[in-house]
């Protein structure tokens, strides 16, 4: 019996990972994602991205995330957020025209979803990175 077991998790072990299924072929992903990334800051429907590959909404959204591990909104989310941090970071441009900058309706819904996503609000973000490089929040560096 305890050899059995040995051969069966050995087997386990040594055999290949099977390859997954049903995600995006590299070209329509790179494409998919350029595409995602050049109207970051406007409004992105998945049925347009999915017609975008020649798919279904529903079949896109499927290949999407088995090729990223997140769904289309998801992923354009994540992405809104980095470009939202990099801004906050390196620009003095206000929330608001950082929050229209990378796509969200409004003010208040890129706080929500910054904090959501981040765990702190992009204000106390700002002041936080803003104190990394010795500079008092709220005052611009000269």
């Amino acid at each position: 019996m305890a050899r059995l077991q040995q051969n069966t998790a050995r087997e386990t072990v040594t055999q290949p990972p099977e390859k997954t299924s049903g995600g995006l072929n590299p070209q329509r992903e790179r494409m998919i994602k350029q595409l995602i990334l050049e109207r970051l800051d406007q409004s992105l429907e998945v049925a347009e991205l999915a017609r975008a590959c020649s798919l279904s909404r529903s079949h896109f959204s499927r290949a999407f995330k088995c090729s990223t591990g997140l769904s289309p909104q998801d992923w354009i989310r994540r992405q809104r957020i980095t470009r939202a941090k990099l801004l906050i970071q390196h620009t003095d441009l206000s929330l608001t025209q950082i929050s229209l900058e990378c796509g969200f309706c409004d003010q208040a819904h890129f706080c929500h979803m910054f904090t959501r996503s981040e765990g702190i609000s992009p204000f106390a973000w700002r002041c936080r990175m803003v104190r990394t490089v010795h500079r008092p929040c709220g005052h611009p560096a000269l």
